[in-house]
């Protein structure tokens, strides 16, 4: 991700307040860890090299393994000339995981890495199946707003036989609509999606913040389409601590931000369905998901019902409305009882885990455009530093074969 504090030493791991798992990664979590793009061929073996290092980095640090690299090696290119590809053990999936989360260069949540609760979902093959284990992904993390760093690993690429995959880049996601007079309701970001899932026969409300379904793509079945149970998504009505008026803008948020769209890559092998979660930082809702022009562009709008002066740039009444804001997402969501972090907290967090890491002889790769949040950048130390950038595997990847998503994913 970014780079380390000038001004500021890294606090150790003790000497920061230490929830028990961390958060989610980038603007609105929507692309993690992406370093050099890996392209998964449906088709092609797995390049037992791949295999070998990671099973290596396995060994190295769990050296209790019940094989030696060499004799699971022996094992692994057998079944890769038998099929063009193996299957990782239970125990190999895991610590595959989470890796790719250490490793995630656009993160700055991963002091708690080893902390993610990985779901072994291999087995699910209709597209009913999966959908359940969604939902109970969603019960997981979601931990009555106590949220947790969650993980579900579904079927792999194999040769001949391509994975299972959602059209969604999020497993919530909130629709948008455009209306006659070129103006938009809800997310713009989601437009095409929205259009897609009404041509399946979803019955849109209209709202600003309906939840879309989910299209389950899985081979030997058309795409399926179906509703997020409404229990299972937990959202937070925005309030400000200081100026009751803000709650009648009606805004809100949900709580668990699952990212759907990203490859698992361990090993030489593929999972382009594993969708997994941290909580939010505060500033992916208040900073980007509400206020970027191309998504619901609302800082105007917050500002005039705020009272400031939108009549010159010179008043600096964008950057007084998008503190507002921010202050009115960590509030409502600590008042509602929902994890979420700030983004000076996590920041230092951030240089806890570069110091831990470093103390292992382990690089960090980041990236510093990443790292940095979108709100006083400066006065977080992870500013104020350069980082290393390399594409270390298990990693996250963009998937380029999404699925047959009309709408161009």
């Amino acid at each position: 991700m970014n780079s380390e504090a000038l001004l500021a030493r890294a606090p150790t791991a003790d000497a920061i307040e230490q929830p028990p798992a961390a958060p989610p990664c980038g603007p609105d979590s929507a692309e993690v860890g992406v370093g050099v793009e890996v392209r998964a061929e449906v088709g092609v073996g797995v390049d037992v090299a791949e295999a070998e290092d990671f099973l290596g980095l396995l060994h190295a640090e769990h050296p209790d393994q019940p094989l030696t690299v060499r004799q699971r090696m022996h094992q692994v290119r057998a079944e890769v000339a038998d099929t063009g590809s193996y299957a990782h053990t239970a125990d190999e999936l895991a610590f595959g995981a989470r890796v790719a989360w250490r490793n995630s260069s656009r993160c700055i949540g991963r002091l708690y890495w080893q902390s993610l609760r990985v779901l072994d979902r291999r087995d699910a093959t209709t597209p009913r199946e999966i959908h359940r284990h969604l939902c109970e992904h969603l019960r997981q993390a979601t931990n009555g707003g106590r949220i947790r760093p969650t993980i579900s690993v579904f079927a792999p690429d194999r040769p001949g036989r391509p994975a299972p995959r959602l059209w969604n880049d999020q497993l919530i996601r909130y629709a948008g609509y455009r209306g006659d007079d070129g103006r938009t309701v809800g997310d713009p970001a989601h437009l095409d999606l929205t259009e897609a899932v009404r041509r399946l026969g979803w019955q849109a409300p209209g709202g600003p913040f309906d939840v879309l379904p989910l299209v389950v793509d899985a081979p030997g079945h058309e795409p399926q389409l179906f509703d997020v149970p409404g229990d299972l998504v937990l959202e937070v009505a925005l309030s400000h601590p200081e100026r009751p008026e803000f709650a009648a803008l009606g805004l809100r948020w949900h709580a668990v931000p699952a990212i759907s769209n990203m490859r698992l890559r361990i090993g030489g092998v593929d999972y382009p369905l594993a969708p997994f979660n941290g909580w939010y930082m505060g500033t992916e809702i208040g900073a980007r998901n509400l206020v970027d022009s191309d998504r619901y562009d609302l800082l105007p709008a917050i500002a005039r019902h705020l009272g400031l002066d939108t009549g010159s740039e010179a008043t600096l009444w964008r950057d007084r409305a998008l503190v507002e804001v921010n202050v009115a997402v960590l509030h409502s969501f600590r008042r509602a009882g929902v994890r979420v972090s700030d983004h000076h907290t996590e920041s230092r967090r951030f240089l806890a885990h570069l110091a831990k890491e470093e103390r292992q002889g382990r690089l960090v790769p980041a990236d510093w455009s990443w790292i940095v949040p979108p709100v006083s950048g400066s006065l977080t130390p992870v500013f104020h530093r350069y980082y290393d950038e390399a594409d270390q595997r298990p990693n996250f990847y963009p998937d380029e074969a999404r699925s047959r998503c009309p709408y161009g994913h």
